[in-house]
């Protein structure tokens, strides 16, 4: 099969073995998938993964009762015995493994293999492309589990990237006072068509803000973080580092400020948003390439301000 592999040095081979599917695995042929900064990330160096880049997909099933059956699928493979695992946060297992970021290939190819446990029907109302968007959807909606936001909060968003813009529509749904901090023209104006307040950030009173959510994914991002956060405010991160980030921890002491974070999310929330059309996802694709050109799909994912660069298979 075809794939696009990280090895010290991303390459794109033709004949790679195709997956097995191991004991309650399932077999998928992946239809679609999205780039993520996660994957610019572990080609930087990120996580020291080697093997096929990928984790945000859509698929059919091959075999088994799923058989033909159209699925997203959860990333995290836990090992379902550990104390972790038995409290329910299988997301943070100590024994996973995690598609296209540790101990097992990615979506990057014409197949790979999951637990059937993480996989997710789709219904008929979400298209393809919309079901690339689940598991970074998932994402932004942790970010509500982990952090209470009121109505009342004034909240800011860092980093209007992929994540970002996501993380804006579900925050904005709380109804709070909510502003992006923008770079590129085509973020504003996908915010403004949301009805979602932009904001430069010299303009934004220093120490105002309730919770400051860093999408950025860099050491910038977090200490523009420090300087919006309101004492005993939030700074909830969603931010990933291929390189170790220098922090004003004093500040962080001195003001009394609650720094938090989460990762993956909940998929059934995810489709749900999506199935009844309350977040928009489409309007963030800006590239398709075949995964025969997967190399030039990342190089052009990896442009300032590009948002989602999605690989089809064929």
């Amino acid at each position: 099969m075809r794939a696009l592999v990280f090895d010290q040095k991303l390459s794109f081979d033709p004949a790679y073995p195709e997956p097995v599917p191991g004991p309650g695995e399932a077999l998928v042929r992946v239809l679609k998938a999205g780039i993520c900064n996660t994957d610019l990330e572990i080609v930087q160096g990120y996580m020291g993964f080697k093997g096929i880049l990928g984790h945000e997909f859509v698929g059919l099933v091959q075999g088994g009762e799923w058989d033909g059956k159209r699925v997203a699928g959860e990333i995290n493979l836990a090992c379902g015995n550990c104390e972790t695992c038995h409290q329910g946060i299988s997301t943070q297992c100590p024994n996973r493994a995690t598609l296209g970021i540790f101990n097992h290939n990615g979506a990057f190819a014409d197949y790979l293999t999951l637990p059937q446990a993480n996989l997710r029907l789709l219904p008929d109302e979400i298209s393809d492309e919309q079901a690339v968007f689940i598991e970074p959807l998932a994402a932004a909606l942790q970010i509500l589990h982990m952090t209470h936001i009121s109505p009342h909060h004034r909240v800011v968003v860092l980093g209007a990237g992929k994540l970002g813009l996501l993380a804006a529509q579900v925050i904005a749904l709380q109804g709070c006072h909510l502003s992006v901090v923008v770079h590129h023209l085509h973020q504003n104006e996908l915010l403004s068509e949301w009805g979602i307040d932009v904001a430069v950030f010299e303009s934004i009173e220093p120490k105002s803000i309730d919770v400051v959510v860093d999408c950025t994914g860099t050491e910038e991002g977090f200490a523009d973080a420090l300087t919006l956060v309101r004492p005993r405010g939030i700074i909830h991160l969603k931010s990933t580092y291929h390189a170790k980030p220098v922090a004003d921890m004093t500040r962080v002491v001195v003001d009394e400020v609650t720094v938090t974070s989460s990762r993956c999310g909940p998929f059934d929330a995810a489709i749900r948003l999506l199935k009844r059309y309350l977040i928009e996802v489409e309007p963030l694709i800006d590239a398709r390439y075949s995964l025969d050109h997967g190399l030039d799909a990342m190089v052009k994912a990896g442009q300032k301000g590009v948002l989602k660069v999605l690989l089809e298979m064929g």
